[in-house]
């Protein structure tokens, strides 16, 4: 069912700040730069941040999937306890949540332009 890992999403109380951070220790800028949401590309892979308010929580990690419904299913058939319903996020991006039997998060992503980029020592920015 899972393709892989393909985005981790951190919730911030201060997206301004943790988008510097994130910039810094990257050593680049987000391709996708909105109040709703600071998008970076590290080796083809997104590390998201989401604004959070006060209650700033776990980040949760989205594992690829090529149907988000028929693996929402799935989970939950499995005995998972359904989280958040697939949305459409947008570029028919489509994102669900669960909280696996032992309580943790679990995201699937069905992301039809979801390509992995080799990353190497050439291409590796700081901290890789």
């Amino acid at each position: 069912m899972f393709l892989g890992l393909r985005t981790v999403i951190y919730p911030a109380a201060d997206v301004e700040a943790s988008k510097a951070w994130f910039s810094k220790i990257l050593g680049t800028a987000p391709y996708f730069d909105q109040p709703f949401y600071v998008g970076f590309n590290v080796g083809g892979y997104e590390l998201g941040v989401v604004p959070a308010g006060d209650e700033v929580g776990p980040g949760i990690t989205y594992w690829g999937v090529p149907d988000a419904g028929a693996a929402l299913a799935q989970l939950v058939a499995a005995g998972a306890s359904l989280h958040s319903e697939v949305t459409d996020v947008g570029d028919a991006i489509r994102v669900a949540a669960v909280r696996e039997p032992s309580g943790s998060l679990l995201g699937i992503i069905e992301n039809p332009q979801f390509v992995v980029t080799e990353v190497t020592a050439a291409t590796a920015g700081p901290g890789r």
